[in-house]
This record gives structure tokens, C-alpha cells and sequence, in this order.
């Protein structure tokens, strides 16, 4: 059983790891400036998580077959996805999907 002073020590090591690998690139884009070439390709970052995020629930994997379509993640993007176009705004985005698939499981 480890002792409490080990895990108090782990918490605290693993906060300021954490802390620090999101605090230290804004202390390094401060000192440096990036491409505009480097900036741009960075703005595509949060669409290919989002997408990647998407497309991972999209489908239902089973060895030996093809992948399946949930259709409750399915109808709950279409107001997602159409949110996305119109607003652009990754927070209205997020509730909007949340919303609709609540909606759509409680209606199934």
C-alpha cells in the first residue's frame, strides 16, 4: 500500500507537469514569432481534433466487420454540423451537439 507522502508527491509532480506543458508554449510564442505559414497550418489543429473526435463516434467497430453507422450520433450532427457552418463558435457548437443527442437518445 503506498504511503500517503508518495501519492502527495505524485499529484503534485503529475499538476505541474500537466500545468507546465500548457503554460510553457505561450511563455516560448511570447519570445518567438512564427511564420505566417506555421500560424496558418496551426489554425487547422482544432478542426482535425474536433473531426478526428467525430468520426471516432460516427461509426462502431467490430473485428472481422465493416464498420456500422450509429445513427443517433448520426442525426444528432446534423444540427451540429449545421451549427458549425453558420456560427463558427466552438462553444455553441459543443452545447448544440450535447442538446441534440440528448434529444435524439431520449427519443430512441
Amino acid at each position: 500500500m503506498p504511503s500517503t507522502k508518495f501519492v502527495l508527491w505524485t499529484l503534485i509532480a503529475c499538476g505541474l507537469v500537466t500545468w507546465l506543458s500548457r503554460i510553457m508554449p505561450f511563455v516560448l510564442l511570447k519570445k518567438f514569432n512564427l511564420s505566417p505559414k506555421v500560424v496558418e497550418f496551426l489554425g487547422f489543429v482544432p478542426i482535425t481534433i474536433m473531426a478526428a473526435l467525430w468520426f471516432e463516434n460516427l461509426f462502431h467497430q467490430q473485428i472481422g466487420h465493416l464498420p456500422q453507422i450509429d445513427f443517433a450520433n448520426l442525426l444528432a450532427s446534423v444540427p451540429t454540423v449545421l451549427t458549425a457552418i453558420l456560427t463558427k463558435k466552438l462553444l455553441l457548437i459543443v452545447v448544440v451537439g450535447i442538446i441534440s443527442l440528448a434529444l435524439v437518445r431520449l427519443a430512441i
